[in-house]
């Protein structure tokens, strides 16, 4: 017998076909960099990608060939995200925080051939240009300045195609988007989606116990669009007609608040230092802003402190976390309250919320430690090592390494964590920031978690420097909320009542602000450098 079903490839240009066909209307909101309004709608989405794609053909590009783009979050980013896709091409996101020697090596070893940039973004490109082999610039004139040749006008370019044009042969393994890896741990390195890969990955994060994205949301996504496929968002809201709100290049809590009240956002993405930036502020001013009462922040790109959470949902928001990684298209895991919990006591709903969660649908996860995989008991520790239809099984144009791969075909991700009987993941540490004093290992992020539950703490990390006696301490990196103090002794006072007496750092620096990522993430790596040669007053 045979299955009598369709062999239908999955095809993200669906996505952009149904937008057109049945949510044209629905707006699509951008701020520009003078922080005026561009309003376009799904038909002028649908229209303009088309055109996109069919501009980029005329201009030679062949199918796989690499569309790099640099820009901030706005509609004509929306629209590469399927013009370059619906061409056959693929999109390459640059990161445009990186140092432009680093951009320039992601461009040259991803042979990106085409370049569609921001305007204000140029003076960038010029310092990384002499290092990439792009062929074609096209410039989005934000500003409205005229677009200075050899450089092409992104409307120009458009201009040129009528868009009565049909897609080129896709099937659903070929190759749609890439993004390079942070390169915390070394040159960063390529992963590639496929359309299957992504179409699957955009169901899954839809349903109502994962993400649980509707069309009558209002999606605004702060976590940049060039970041891991803007944790798929995108392709989300395409997919269901979702309103998107894209706050170009203001990200600050003070331009991004007035924009979630104005337009009523019911979904906001970003990385934890943001909420943590904003939180302050709605709690210096409560009642200012009238933010939609179905408003809930997803979270991602590192551990979310327990405090935050309460701290929003005493403001009547709600936070959703998720883990993933570049290489699991992201996301992996959700952190929900499942039916097998009843109705939690407040700290246990707290504690899961938390946690990284459990996996979504057609993600694989186990924990291996030095023994082998490890027991889903909540106490042992390994490894995460996940499998999956939308989790890398190699890096573009690099051998394989046992260093990322299992041999029998897991992805290892460096996080070490312990799940519980339900499935929950609880992430102790990154391998590489793990702390070992005297033989016993102790969790940066638990500390760093309980020394932000401190209500006069803002942010902190906590990073391993090398001690006489013990190999590694804690130490702890502190930045103040405005306008209060916390001294050394009143921190360990306050971590002594959490954690037994060895775990509890001794050293303390307190400071302005704490080195990031290009992602938002703390940068312990330059935190390891700054205090590597710390001086205990007393080694014994």
């Amino acid at each position: 017998m045979k299955s009598t079903m369709m062999q239908v490839p999955l095809n993200l240009c669906h996505f952009l076909e149904r937008a057109g066909r049945l949510f044209g209307g629905v707006e699509i909101v951008s701020r520009m960099p003078d922080k005026s309004l561009h309003r376009t709608s799904y038909a002028d989405l649908h229209r303009r990608a088309r055109r996109l794609a069919q501009a980029l053909q005329q201009a030679g590009l062949r199918k796989g060939e690499r569309v790099a783009t640099l820009m901030w979050n706005h509609y004509a980013h929306f629209e590469s995200y399927f013009g370059v896709i619906a061409s056959g091409g693929v999109l390459h996101t640059l990161n445009l925080r990186l140092a432009p020697e680093e951009i320039g090596y992601i461009a040259n070893h991803a042979q990106d051939r085409f370049l569609i940039v921001d305007d204000i973004l140029l003076p960038l490109f010029e310092r990384f240009k002499a290092l990439a082999r792009i062929e074609q610039v096209i410039v989005v004139p934000l500003t409205g300045k005229p677009v200075q040749a050899p450089f092409v006008d992104y409307e120009t370019f458009l201009a040129g195609a009528d868009g009565d044009w049909d897609y080129p042969h896709m099937d659903e393994n070929d190759p749609i988007a890439m993004c390079y890896t942070s390169g915390t741990t070394g040159r960063p390195k390529g992963v590639i989606y496929s359309h299957r890969s992504q179409v699957l990955h955009t169901l899954a994060q839809c349903m109502p116990d994962a993400v649980g994205i509707s069309g009558r949301d209002v999606m605004l996504p702060v976590v940049p669009m060039f970041h891991a496929n803007a944790w798929g968002v995108p392709y989300a809201a395409c997919m269901l007609g979702t309103k998107m709100v894209f706050p170009g290049p203001h990200l600050h809590p003070e331009d991004l608040l007035p924009l979630l009240e104005q337009e009523q956002a019911t979904i906001a993405c970003g990385v934890p230092t943001i909420w943590l930036a904003m939180i302050q502020l709605l709690e210096r001013d409560p009642g200012k802003w009238k933010l939609s009462p179905r408003l809930r922040l997803t979270v991602g790109g590192s551990a979310v402190p327990e405090s935050l959470i309460r701290a929003f949902a005493r403001q009547g928001i709600d936070i959703i976390q998720g883990w993933g990684m570049t290489e699991t298209s992201p996301l992996a895991t959700i952190a929900r309250v499942t039916q097998l919990q009843g109705e939690p006591d407040e700290d246990e709903r707290f504690a899961t919320l938390a946690s990284q969660g459990y996996p979504i649908p057609l993600v694989d996860l186990r924990i291996v430690g030095e023994q082998g995989e490890q027991p889903w008991d909540g106490k042992s520790v390994g490894e995460i090592q996940v499998r999956g239809p939308w989790i890398t099984g190699s890096y573009h144009d690099l051998p394989q390494s046992q260093d990322s791969f299992t041999s029998d075909g897991w992805l290892r991700t460096g996080d070490v964590a312990a799940v519980t009987p339900l499935g929950f993941v609880r992430i102790t540490d990154r391998t590489k920031d793990l702390i070992k004093s005297g033989g016993e290992w102790i969790s940066s992020v638990d500390l760093e978690n309980a020394i932000m539950a401190h209500p006069a703490v803002a942010e902190a990390a906590v990073i391993a420097v090398p001690h006489p006696k013990w190999a590694e301490r804690p130490l702890a990196v502190i930045v103040v909320k405005q306008g209060v103090q916390v001294t050394e002794a009143e921190m360990q006072d306050f971590l002594a009542r959490r954690f037994v007496k060895w775990m509890v750092p001794e050293a303390y620096v307190f400071t302005d602000a704490i080195p990031r990522t290009s992602t938002g993430k703390f940068l312990k790596s330059a935190l390891r450098e700054q205090y590597g040669d710390w001086k205990w007053a007393d080694a014994g």
